[in-house]
């Protein structure tokens, strides 16, 4: 891609250029990825040091009882890796409503019983077995020193940190982890995590079998026992991470792909393919225009996505029915240009996050996603070894009529998607946006600006975001031209304007490969909104 490197909108940073990159939202976690390169790694490698590292300096978005996703660019062809845990042995409509009643819809939000197996570390290991270079236990060291030797707290992750210790502050093990003062820590103080450590060189020593069926697992079944859950060491030693072949969409020459349900990535291929009727590059790029068409082509995207996808063994119909270029054409003319509209499901049948992204001088390139849902997830933290633990089986259903009714065994809907661009069949960028239902959306928003309007990495993750919610509620950041969100209210959009971009709109890491990697490299980007770091050589 040829991109226009002037940017318009205020920034902290500028493009990075580098043959070897990693690209995240911590300095220290890119800096560990880096590391494993200059050790004589490959992305593969510097992805699973990054995202390591990432569980003890971001926290209130990941752990190491998180779930992850990834897709990888080997040389030749794409990879999918489906890290995501599945619910317990135990979990049945019935378990969840004689605890919380007949009347719930589903799992808690918080607490012991919102955790399924978390597959992040099994992930690691995965990956590195497939694709690594460096011996397991080396990419584990830069994360191990972290948590013993502590890091200091910087501003975003302090800010998100001290707004969750009200709500979670009496779940099991969160004080004895993350408010070790009494209170969450302030920027600049150092904060060590040595029961995480003690888990990293567990796992370090076993490839990841002291977590799935060793000494963590049997902490694991003891902490969750002790606080009325379910989870066993046979849930753990059962689980096992699945590879997977990518969906895809093509727009404007370039296919973009995703990692198939149960996540919503097909949310941001649904509505690129819808917006592939329009002449999105005909109005200017902050227009109202070109805003409204993004939003409902949205809207669109998500009806067919909240009411068909879960794991696909339960799912009614296909992705290839849902991205069906017929099908999406016939939702791409229930778009009125002059009004907001509250979009149901289609029919296509025919008759909560951290993300990272690393790439290296011999063409590989790593987009990796792993996250505890909602902030510190469950809030539940088993004190031996820190893990902090992922709250995703809020997202199964106590609905018998949904393709996400919770069952033993099976993979609840997901929101963390990790994403990936090619053209004619060649790599040329992988890329990732944080934040909930932000993901596909924020995919959308900035592939829309850099392939429809020139736009280079950096300035499309600092241009001004708006989010979707449900009806005709949009979220639009403070930085928005005040005149383009006035001109979405007089469409019917109901417009409210946020000031905390973190919390709303999601954060992005960017690398696109500037021509051949051994010659010109990747320019990488990093999101403002939090604490990251785009970094190479």
């Amino acid at each position: 891609m040829k991109f226009d490197y002037a940017n318009p909108y205020p920034s902290i940073r500028i493009p990075v250029f580098a043959r070897n990159v990693v690209s995240t939202s911590h300095p220290l976690a890119a800096q560990a990825g880096l590391r494993m390169l200059q050790q004589g790694g490959n992305a593969a490698d510097a992805a699973i040091a990054t995202a390591a590292v990432m569980t003890l300096v971001e926290p209130v978005s990941n752990g190491l009882g998180s779930d992850a996703f990834c897709i990888l660019w080997d040389g030749e062809k794409l990879h999918g890796l489906n890290a995501s845990g599945t619910a317990p042995q135990a979990w049945t409509p019935e378990y969840f409503r004689r605890k919380y009643g007949a009347d719930a819809k589903a799992p808690p939000q918080r607490g012991i019983d919102s955790v399924t197996v978390p597959g992040a570390v099994g992930g690691w290991v995965a990956l590195s077995e497939h694709f690594g270079k460096l011996p397991f236990e080396d990419l584990m060291a830069p994360a191990i020193e972290i948590a013993e030797r502590g890091y200091l707290m910087p501003p975003v992750v302090q800010q998100k940190w001290a707004a969750a210790t009200p709500i979670l502050q009496s779940q099991p093990g969160f004080a004895q982890a993350f408010l070790p003062w009494g209170r969450a820590p302030e920027v600049g103080e150092l904060f060590r995590f040595a029961a995480a450590a003690r888990a990293l060189k567990a796992i370090a020593a076993t490839k990841g079998d002291a977590f799935y069926s060793g000494e963590i697992a049997e902490a694991l079944e003891k902490f969750s026992n002790a606080n009325g859950g379910s989870l066993k060491v046979r849930d753990l030693a059962n689980w096992k991470p699945e590879w997977v072949a990518p969906i895809s969409q093509d727009y404007r020459g370039h296919t973009l792909h995703e990692m198939p349900p149960n996540g919503q990535g097909i949310a941001a291929l649904i509505a690129l393919g819808i917006l592939q009727n329009f002449d999105m590059a005909s109005f200017p790029v902050d227009s109202v225009a070109s805003q409204h068409l993004q939003i409902e082509a949205m809207k669109l995207a998500f009806a067919d996505t909240y009411r068909y996808v879960s794991e696909p063994s339960s799912m009614e119909v296909t992705p290839l029915q849902m991205l069906d270029g017929a099908y999406l054409a016939s939702r791409a003319k229930l778009i009125d240009v002059n009004k907001a509209q509250d979009f149901k499901a289609g029919n296509p049948v025919k008759g909560g996050t951290i993300y990272l992204t690393a790439a290296d001088e011999s063409g590989m390139m790593v987009s990796f996603i792993q996250s505890n849902y909602m902030g510190f997830g469950s809030g539940c933290v088993e004190p031996e070894f820190g893990i902090s633990l992922q709250n995703r089986g809020h997202g199964f259903s106590l609905d018998d009529k949904s393709p996400n009714l919770v069952a033993p065994r099976k993979r609840p809907f997901h929101t963390i998607i990790p994403a990936f661009l090619t053209k004619d069949g060649q790599p040329v960028m992988s890329f990732g946006v944080m934040g909930g239902n932000m993901q596909p959306q924020g995919h959308m928003q900035t592939l829309v600006r850099m392939l429809d309007y020139g736009q280079n990495p950096q300035a499309a993750c600092d241009a001004p975001r708006w989010r979707f919610n449900n009806g005709l509620e949009i979220n639009v950041e403070a930085a928005m031209n005040p005149e383009t969100a006035r001109g979405l209210a007089e469409l019917g959009h109901k417009v409210d304007v946020i000031n905390d971009s973190y919390q709303d709109f999601g954060a992005g890491q960017f690398i696109c490969r500037a021509g051949d990697p051994a010659v010109e490299g990747y320019v990488a980007a990093s999101d403002p909104r939090r604490d990251g770091l785009a970094a190479g050589y």
